[in-house]
């Protein structure tokens, strides 16, 4: 456990303010990174593959987000699918989401050659001129973020989701990928790192979909190496995690890093209980639908102050639970600003505040005593851009593929008001999270089709 530093950091730049919090220096207000990884390009018109593909456009809308959000740090991209398609991976694009993966490289097994990336492979070249030019346009008052995949999402990537089965049947073989995706991690970050990225964050969305046993069997030694290489290297660090990964914060604490960030579907009081007994700065959690991208201004400020007042300001990085949807009102994002900067203001300002429920929406569910065959309902933040609500939707993908007419698969993303509601009605918890005939059957663990076949044909017989 680290020693708590004392010494308090005020009227500086807000780089200066995010890297002493990460220093778990005393600050005097909390830093603010605004996590705008696609929604960049819609503050200047750009859709998500052309920010993604084209350096100027890219480039143009960062300094917008810059200007607009005035950020203490700031990623260059969010895209997790980088390094997987230097490997080999397919990528399926989208306008308002950044791509997935189709294809996998590993499925057929662990044999196929894989090497690892080069500066010019893929989107790199592009990648890193425009973190080394907004470095000279913002980089003296604004801390910027390399975001690299981290080593289980990107091993995830190569085998698909055989690799959760593997977990129990092939051990060895995935801790073999781990370590080759954790080189993988450990060469970008220091390509980053030459682009001068001052912070890089490990983004694993898919840790959340693995138990505190299979974690520390397996993740423990590769993201152990992977913070203490970044130690060596000066460069503070990050393990960015989305979904329900509450089971294994207090393992991932353990691995060293400077900061963990997590998303919605984790308490941050909680969180922050952990996180404060090994003196390790929190970033979060800002909810993404519920709040940025479906509430009212007022209701991003309330949650803001809200939320500094339930946890403080020490040791935290105040955040977006994970890349803030492409079309998140603007103003909401500037109400957070202002939170953040004069809570005690903004508290005053809402004294008369009235929270209305804008998913009091009336929904039918199913009649589930009654269906005509089995129906899988897999509910998702969004199966486009979030990792590990792709890869439990392509697994009941896959089912249905092969039990065709015998099931129905349908998912319900969060990102739409009414599926809000459903979820409400229904009782989800977490994301992603499988439900058949109305009963949850996965929540934040994605199934082998395997086991997700023997859930459907126990449905059937009864």
């Amino acid at each position: 456990m680290r020693e708590r530093e004392t010494t308090k950091v005020c009227n500086r730049t807000g780089k200066e303010r995010l890297l002493a919090a990460l220093r778990h220096e005393e600050t005097c207000r909390a830093p603010w990174v605004p996590f705008a990884g696609v929604h960049a390009g819609k503050l200047k018109g750009y859709d998500a593959q052309e920010v993604l593909h084209d350096g100027d456009k890219l480039l143009e809308s960062l300094l917008e987000v810059n200007r607009l959000y005035d950020p203490d740090g700031q990623p260059v991209l969010f895209d997790l699918q980088v390094e997987a398609e230097i490997l080999g991976c397919e990528l399926m694009w989208a306008e308002k989401a950044p791509p997935s993966v189709a294809t996998h490289p590993l499925a057929a097994g662990y044999d196929a050659p894989l090497r690892l990336p080069e500066r010019g492979d893929g989107r790199l070249p592009m990648i890193l001129d425009v973190m080394r030019r907004m470095k000279a346009a913002v980089g003296e008052r604004t801390a910027l973020y390399g975001l690299v995949c981290g080593p289980f999402t990107l091993a995830s990537h190569l085998r698909g989701t055989e690799i959760f089965m593997d977990i129990m049947l092939q051990p060895e073989a995935v801790a073999g990928l781990l370590a080759f995706c954790t080189d993988v991690a450990k060469r970008m970050s220091e390509y980053y790192l030459e682009a001068g990225m001052d912070v890089i964050a490990i983004v694993d969305p898919v840790i959340s979909q693995i138990g505190p046993r299979h974690f520390a069997q397996l993740m423990h030694g590769p993201f152990s190496d992977l913070f203490a290489f970044l130690r060596e290297k000066g460069a503070p660090s990050s393990f960015f995690v989305c979904g329900d990964a509450t089971k294994n914060i207090e393992g991932m604490c353990k691995t060293g890093p400077d900061s963990i960030s997590i998303d919605e579907n984790i308490d941050m009081a909680y969180a922050k209980a952990i996180t404060d007994r090994y003196n390790i700065t929190l970033g979060g959690n800002i909810p993404l639908t519920t709040v940025m991208l479906l509430g009212t201004q007022q209701d991003n400020m309330k949650f803001t102050v809200d939320l500094l007042a339930s946890v403080g300001t020490h040791n935290l990085i105040l955040a977006p639970g994970c890349d803030m949807p492409y079309d998140t009102p603007p103003q909401n994002v500037i109400g957070i600003l202002e939170a953040v900067r004069n809570p005690d203001g903004v508290r005053k300002m809402l004294e008369n505040y009235h929270a209305v429920d804008q998913f009091d929406i009336e929904v039918t569910l199913p009649d589930y005593a009654h269906l005509d065959r089995p129906l899988v309902e897999v509910f998702t933040l969004d199966s486009d851009s979030c990792a590990a609500c792709g890869y439990m939707y392509g697994v009941a993908k896959r089912v249905h593929k092969e039990l065709g007419a015998a099931v129905d698969v349908v998912e319900y993303k969060y990102t739409e008001r009414e599926n809000v509601a459903r979820c409400k009605k229904l009782g989800v918890q977490h994301l992603p999270s499988i439900y058949i005939n109305g009963e949850l059957k996965f929540s934040s663990l994605i199934p082998s089709q395997e086991e997700l076949v023997r859930e459907i044909e126990a449905a059937m017989t009864r």
